[in-house]
């Protein structure tokens, strides 16, 4: 294991990738600081121009990596500031970071943000150098039986966890299944949902879905809101960022039990930074909150989210890396990114790829230190990001996108199909449906479908090869219980009310 950091480091530490690592934390501060922008939008706009510029696969995720974990630092200043989260990951730092910004205190509660996002995301990584390599090695004994039950956990870790609406959360997913069998079926030859439109032989292609489900859908809601005429508000005064020792050692305990919280819940596959975020919150609210501050601004209420959605960010990098499933919405996105360079992620990944992997747990530690040194002494300066008007940064995201989609295709069809997807994502979000569950869904159906594939060429169609091995039959009773014990509990819950 050390041997494999070191040579991850001899990657990370080269002149391009360390440029790339500040470039990506760069970015992804400013991306994450714009309301509605965040992580995936970021990555989506970047992804194309990353591979045709001809970056190695380890450059290229070394750069969107930083761009993730960058925007989680990032999402937290509209959050404290405006009282409009940055991204998803964001909504419980506005609970108590915004009161702390109309006390005069927005300068220390940037400060201590950033700190406790510095601590959730150290931890976290380090939990990932210890844990990836170990797992990778586990995870050899998956075969394609194992690894389709794996995605049907992970479909049913998706549909508990994430949104408030398991219905519509499952709903997206099944879409982007279905998003996902759209061309020419690669083992039969037979057209699946083409329409006899020769654009939709080859399938929905990746950055196409990626910048119309996010980027296009985005832009048609700014548009919609009254935000387009003017700057996005007014900020306070932010006076003094650097924190006190005393208000450090206050909220340690929020930290350190938040970064734990956030890295488990960022392992399990389609969690993310929201669900992280709120657990932490509720649980130190319980701990912690004995005189009822929590929500009136309480430094510790703010410490517990950042803490827990930057390691939920690092720790979903596991799943990723050891197994081929995204841990998040955003990793499914880099997943996809990693796929463009025929790269895929899984068991035999950390041996296939030592420098992809290795340089990406090192550029995350550097990455992480750069953004504390950012964050701190220039949280004004980030901050002014916020007062950049809407009838200036529309057009700004409509050029990335269009030039990103068409200098991958250089076909027009690929911009029209880009539009009605789009489009198409407008119209979900209006309705509340989870985009993410979609990108989740397209990415897992297509692994699904493969491994199954394999799985029952292997048994000669026989279907109990699905349910034979030890762990399959964990991981099938695991998903059960992700999906049943929910519900009994709510009907439970119902019965307990109706007696009452």
């Amino acid at each position: 294991m050390f041997d494999f950091i070191i040579q991850g480091f001899g990657v990370a530490l080269t002149p391009l990738n360390l440029g790339l690592a500040f470039t990506g934390a760069l970015l992804g501060t400013l991306f994450g600081a714009l309301p509605g922008i965040g992580p995936i939008n970021g990555i989506a706009i970047l992804m194309p121009l990353a591979y045709t510029l001809g970056l190695p696969a380890e450059s290229a995720l070394i750069l969107l990596a930083g761009i993730y974990t960058g925007a989680e630092y990032g999402g937290r200043m509209s959050s404290i500031l405006l009282n409009v989260p940055g991204d998803a990951g964001a909504v419980m730092t506005t609970l108590d970071g915004y009161p702390l910004a109309k006390k005069g205190l927005a300068g220390p509660a940037l400060g201590i943000s950033a700190i406790s996002s510095f601590v959730g995301a150290s931890i976290a990584i380090l939990g990932l150098t210890l844990f990836a390599p170990l797992l990778a090695k586990v995870a050899v004994l998956f075969g394609p039986a194992e690894l389709f039950t794996m995605m049907v956990f992970a479909f049913a870790s998706m549909s508990v966890m994430m949104g408030n609406d398991p219905v519509k959360t499952a709903l997206g997913a099944i879409l982007g299944v279905l998003i996902g069998t759209i061309g020419v079926d690669s083992g039969t030859g037979i057209q699946r949902f083409t329409f006899d439109i020769p654009d939709l032989y080859d399938g929905i292609d990746f950055v196409v879905l990626i910048i119309g489900m996010f980027a296009i859908s985005e832009i048609l809601l700014m548009l919609e809101s009254r935000l387009q005429h003017g700057k996005t508000g007014e900020l306070p005064v932010i006076g003094r960022v650097f924190v006190t020792m005393k208000e450090i050692l206050y909220c340690k305990g929020a930290m350190l039990r938040s970064s734990l919280i956030g890295f488990l819940i960022g392992v399990l596959p389609g969690t993310g930074a929201s669900v992280a975020g709120a657990v932490a919150y509720t649980t130190e609210k319980r701990i912690s909150d004995k005189d009822n501050t929590f929500g009136t601004g309480d430094m510790r209420g703010l410490s517990a989210p950042e803490a827990a959605n930057n390691a939920s960010a690092a720790g979903s990098f596991v799943p990723m890396l050891t197994l081929g499933i995204p841990g998040s919405g955003t990793t499914a996105v880099l997943l996809g990114a990693l796929m463009l360079y025929n790269i895929t992620p899984g068991p035999m990944m950390f041996s296939e790829h030592p420098k992809v992997a290795g340089g990406l747990i090192a550029s995350l530690y550097i990455g992480n230190i750069v953004l504390l040194l950012l964050n701190l002494p220039l949280a004004g300066f980030f901050a002014r990001v916020l007062t950049i008007p809407r009838w200036a940064l529309v057009p700004g995201i409509v050029i990335l996108s269009f030039v990103g989609v068409y200098q991958l295709h250089s076909d027009m069809g690929a911009i029209y199909l880009m539009l009605g997807i789009g489009i198409l994502g407008y119209l979900l979000r209006k309705l509340n449906f989870s985009l993410a569950t979609i990108v989740l869904g397209f990415v897992l159906g297509g692994l699904m479908e493969e491994n199954l594939r394999r799985a029952l060429a292997i048994s000669g169609g026989d279907t109990n090869i699905l349910w034979q091995s030890g762990i399959s039959q964990g991981l099938w009773a695991a998903s059960l219980l992700l999906i049943l014990v929910p519900f009994l509990l709510s009907r439970l819950g119902k019965r307990k009310a109706q007696t009452a």
